[in-house]
């Protein structure tokens, strides 16, 4: 496994993990149904995207230490595969500034607009790592 295919899993871990543990801190006051003007949601949401970059840091070094790769530089197909992951997920980060937007524009409370910004970051993190693991494992397409 490439250097870059164990990154992209890194990633793909992070961006469930940090996204679940976020649900789990918040989810459970908007479904008692604490006004959403009261739910605490900021401190959560910087700890966790916080917490996700240094265990990002953390877990790369982690995986270089316990499975070493040959090298750390990406080749040319390592840099096909992320251009490819990298476009398909950017479009849930417009997906998701759109739908902010349009929050916005209803005047709906910063907690909707603020999460419907950090879904999209998610989803666009996922469906970007996905498809890169998908692309490692079944090769470039060729269109």
């Amino acid at each position: 496994m490439s250097y870059e295919e164990k990154g992209t899993w890194v990633f793909l871990t992070i961006a469930v993990t940090g996204y679940a543990v976020y649900l789990f801190l918040v989810l459970p006051q908007w479904l008692r149904g604490t006004p959403v003007d009261e739910i605490d949601w900021v401190v959560p949401m910087l700890w966790t995207i916080g917490g996700a970059i240094v265990a990002g840091i953390v877990g790369r070094i982690l995986v270089e230490i316990v499975s070493p790769s040959d090298s750390t530089k990406g080749d040319v197909r390592d840099k096909e595969i992320d251009r490819l992951g990298e476009r398909v997920g950017s479009s849930f980060v417009v997906i998701g500034g759109v739908g902010a937007l349009v929050l916005a524009m209803f005047d709906a409370d910063a907690f909707w607009i603020a999460n419907a910004l950090y879904l999209g970051f998610v989803l666009s993190a996922l469906l970007s790592s996905v498809t890169k693991v998908i692309v490692y494992r079944k090769g470039v397409p060729t269109w």
